[in-house]
């Protein structure tokens, strides 16, 4: 919203740095849910020791794995900004890009620490730190992009100082405060391979499952860069921010769910397990529904916020376009990321992988690109094929899911 009163051409460069911030999202989110399903197994098999253990494990895998990160994206952040298609806005990509990639490790270790306080059930420190981190990035970004006149830059400044803060307060609760459940101290450390395997095996390929979510993010903007001008890829990412607002009670019902059937197959309880998977599916289906009724009634209003000044206005139009065809698949989005993540509960992390890439790199990008190519039916082809890919991968998923649960439960009677 506040970068959108800088223009259009500074709009379109943050939705270019949208795959690689997604990505970032994707390695700390990876890492949370190899962390909460195999501490959330320790837990449920009463082992309190190799889950102090493992949560220790888990940041020293994050740091490991977010210098590697940031040190690749340094090097190549610009080649990846043309081969994408950035065009005319590549200066105002890397002005923001450059600092949200230095501030890498604080995006992927914030996740990764949610990850453990979900393990451990207490989902509502989880809250309270992003709330935290969302309210003061709002309050900062018109503070570093007009106040100090930073433009852009500010933008990203504002994000990776509330990222710093929110890192501080988790250390407070782990290190000072001492107050929860799992202590990831260096006392207790003790390199334990299959604990790194158990975290890694569902860690790596959910965040391979998230990368490609980033992949798909920049092959759809070269797409719409093919198909259209950088316009179009200004009206997909902030549309999209606009999707993650409305779908984020979906996938937190799904993100509960992890440790939810991780204690419970830890146990051997797979009837709870079907009994938390169909009511997630439930609930998921319900919020979908909401979410797109509100967007859809209210969509004039929503994209006013997004295009009320300068060449920002010339996009109103195609974004409320845009929000009208996309909130169709919310509530298939209900039943088919809370199945998604029954497979990363019980650590099958390569068969969620698999789901994620089958929905968007497979079947939305082949319906987008035969519907807005090969029809011509331009950009509103490629919102089309969005809805089309995830209306038949989430159908799939959910009875999938529905059908390895009553397989665990058939072969334990």
């Amino acid at each position: 919203m506040w970068v959108s009163g800088l223009g259009a051409n500074q709009l379109a460069a943050v939705g270019f740095i949208m795959p690689i911030f997604t990505a970032l999202l994707g390695i700390g989110n990876g890492l949370a849910a190899g962390s909460s399903s195999a501490l959330s197994k320790y837990i449920g098999e009463d082992d309190k020791h190799r889950a102090d253990n493992g949560s220790i494990h888990t940041i020293l895998i994050t740091l490991i794995i977010s210098i590697i990160t940031t040190v690749i994206l340094l090097v190549f952040l610009k080649s990846i900004l043309i081969f994408i298609g950035a065009g005319n806005t590549i200066s105002y990509s890397l002005d923001y890009g450059y600092i949200i990639v230095l501030g890498s490790v604080f995006i992927i270790l914030s996740n990764s620490l949610y990850g453990v306080l979900r393990g451990e059930g207490d989902s509502n420190r989880t809250m309270y730190a992003m709330l935290f981190s969302s309210i003061l990035n709002i309050i900062l970004d018109p503070i570093f992009i007009y106040g100090l006149n930073l433009g852009i830059r500010g933008a990203a400044v504002a994000t990776v100082i509330s990222l710093v803060f929110v890192n501080l307060i988790l250390m407070y609760w782990f290190y000072i405060k001492k107050d929860t459940y799992l202590k990831p101290f260096i006392g207790n450390f003790k390199f334990d391979l299959d604990i790194t395997r158990d975290i890694l095996k569902v860690g790596l390929p959910a965040s391979l499952e998230l990368i490609n979510n980033a992949v798909f993010a920049a092959l759809f903007s070269m797409l719409l860069a093919y198909i259209g001008t950088t316009d179009a890829v200004a009206v997909y990412s902030t549309g999209w921010r606009v999707v993650t607002v409305a779908t984020t009670p979906i996938l937190a019902i799904a993100t509960a769910l992890v440790s939810v059937v991780g204690v419970n197959y830890g146990r051997k309880n797979y009837e709870n397990i079907r009994i938390a998977h169909r009511y997630s599916v439930k609930m998921g289906i319900l919020f979908g529904l909401i979410a797109a009724v509100v967007v859809y009634i209210f969509a004039p209003q929503i994209v006013a916020i997004f295009t009320y000044g300068g060449t920002s206005q010339r996009l109103n139009g195609s974004l409320i376009a845009f929000l009208l065809c996309i909130v169709f698949f919310f509530p298939t989005m209900g039943y088919g990321a809370t199945s998604t993540y029954v497979f990363q509960g019980v650590g099958k992390g390569i068969t969620a992988m698999f789901q994620t890439i089958l929905r968007e790199t497979i079947f939305t990008l082949a319906f987008a690109v035969f519907l807005s190519i090969y029809l011509d039916w331009g950009v509103y082809g490629a919102w089309l094929g969005i809805v089309l890919g995830e209306l038949v991968v989430n159908t799939i998923t959910m009875v999938w899911a529905d059908l390895y649960i009553k397989g665990l439960i058939r072969n334990s009677s």
